[in-house]
């Protein structure tokens, strides 16, 4: 089994992009990294592991490189994770995607890829934000993000996909360590957010695996 995670800087996490990059470079430091980890030790020889995250990206981003990077790869499974860019470059660079922008934009990407890909599983993982240094300032602002999550939990029901609220599982786990144990900024995952991640994604799709 092909899976192919897509999404931002929180999927991309330091991966070489150069052509021919081997395994451990072309995963990333993130949770792809870690869920190509424990599936080799799960179920020796039966998956291979793509990282397609890029820093920075939105939704219109993804949907920008989707063939190259996605439908061209043939994977069996994808894991899409995007959103809080879309909400945060807007308070940087006023370059944001509203959410009604965001909707149509990733109901062209679920539909797009479903018609690219025959057969193909999505499981789409729903943005999160936690206190932190880069949100704590403006977390009211940040706060829009569970709007996003929404979106994206109503487009996993209405097209029958997996979904995963990511929020719920750190708001969860931050309870009883604290934000900074799993978020080093507030938005992006230290080596105990993306455990988090890859064990509730496991766990998720564990029959299809």
């Amino acid at each position: 089994m092909k899976i192919l995670f897509f999404g931002d800087s929180i999927t991309d996490m330091g991966r070489s992009k150069e052509a021919g990059a081997i395994p451990p470079l072309a995963l990333g430091t993130g949770y792809p990294m870690i869920v190509a980890s424990k599936l080799s030790e799960l179920y020796p020889k039966k998956h291979e592991v793509v990282n397609r995250g890029n820093g920075g990206n939105r939704i219109v981003d993804l949907y920008a490189r989707i063939k190259a990077d996605v439908w061209n790869e043939k994977p069996d499974m994808v894991v899409v994770l995007v959103g809080i860019n879309d909400l945060w470059h807007e308070s940087i660079v006023k370059n944001g995607v509203d959410i009604e922008r965001f909707e149509k934009v990733y109901t062209m990407l679920i539909e797009d890829t479903l018609s690219a890909l025959d057969g193909v599983k999505m499981v789409l993982l729903s943005p999160f934000v936690m206190k932190g240094s880069e949100t704590e300032k403006q977390f009211e602002f940040f706060s829009q993000i569970h709007g996003y999550a929404e979106v994206v939990k109503k487009l996993a029901a209405k097209y029958g996909l997996y979904h995963l609220s990511l929020q719920e599982k750190f708001d969860a786990y931050a309870e009883k360590y604290g934000a900074e144990y799993y978020v080093y900024d507030g938005i992006h995952p230290n080596v105990a957010g993306a455990t988090l991640i890859a064990n509730a994604f496991i766990e998720l799709v564990k029959d299809l695996l």
